[in-house]
């Protein structure tokens, strides 16, 4: 499932940050070496196998910078990209373009680099209709960006946050009295448009939470086997997503248990950048 592009306003606020935090009083490298009106044209180029994501914000950078039509897109978003093919072409102002390039690259170099790590989940579990899902497990002030990328490279959104839905945790739990008291208390405080979810850590636990009429249940930290035994148990009664002990090498058995959803938190909280380079095509 693919989402719209973030609020702008979510973009452009993440941008003007890290453009504040980058350029402070100036650039001075750029505006001491290179002409004030030189031209400068080069291409965001892959130089690895890639899911590409972040073209809005790369256009944010540049829009920020004072030209809203200095960088074109060529790749689309979503696009599996070779070494050597080009995501977008910068053509502008040599010391804005120069200026602009690190903030660009960070950006684009993060989210392409969650996509591509989503998109390998999704081919693992291909064929299987378990869905790959996100965590809130992202970097501050980025999640926006950070489930547009998960979204990008074929995955689904979790909960954004606090506010849209009640994920019963723990910790919750244990304040409130166990998981029949719980779950009792979510509903009655719940709207009905309101998704109310469990965690449970034990079979116990998911009987105890299928009694209660639970109808979104996550498996914390179980083996594919207990998986397995979950499903069973639950014959359908409740969706069921399976958080914890998840990686690329054990992600095809959990999906093939039969469970519905596969939440990964390391698809934001420790993803790698990607390599992107901004090469000089037509030096002017």
């Amino acid at each position: 499932m693919k989402s719209p592009a973030p609020p702008h306003e979510a973009i452009a606020r993440v941008v003007a940050l890290a453009l504040a935090e980058d350029i402070g009083a100036g650039d001075l490298t750029s505006q001491s070496v290179v002409p004030e009106h030189a031209r400068f044209r080069a291409a965001l180029t892959a130089r690895e196998p890639l899911t590409l994501a972040g073209l809005p914000v790369v256009h944010e950078v540049y829009r920020q910078l004072g030209d809203p039509e200095a960088f074109d897109d060529v790749s689309r978003e979503g696009a599996e990209l070779q070494p050597g093919e080009v995501a977008g072409i910068v053509d502008t102002n040599a010391r804005l373009a120069l200026t602009g390039e690190r903030t660009a690259l960070n950006f684009l170099q993060r989210l392409s680099g969650i996509a591509t790590l989503t998109r390998t989940f999704v081919d693992e579990v291909a064929g299987t209709g378990a869905c790959i899902l996100d965590t809130r497990k992202t970097v501050p002030g980025l999640r926006a960006l950070d489930k547009y990328a998960v979204a990008m490279g074929g995955g689904v959104n979790h909960r954004f946050g606090l506010f849209d839905a009640v994920l019963i945790k723990d910790n919750h739990i244990a304040a409130a009295g166990g998981v029949t008291a719980a779950l009792r208390a979510a509903h009655e405080a719940s709207r009905n448009d309101v998704r109310v979810q469990i965690e449970v850590d034990s079979l116990d636990q998911l009987d105890e939470a299928l009694a209660a009429g639970a109808q979104f249940i996550l498996l914390d930290n179980m083996t594919p086997v207990q998986v397995q035994t979950a499903v069973n148990r639950a014959a359908g009664r409740a969706r069921l997503e399976v958080s914890g002990l998840v990686n690329l090498r054990n992600v095809r058995a959990y999906a093939e248990t039969g469970v519905d959803d596969i939440s990964v938190g390391s698809l934001t909280h420790s993803t790698r950048a990607v390599d992107i380079g901004l090469d000089a095509t037509e030096p002017r």
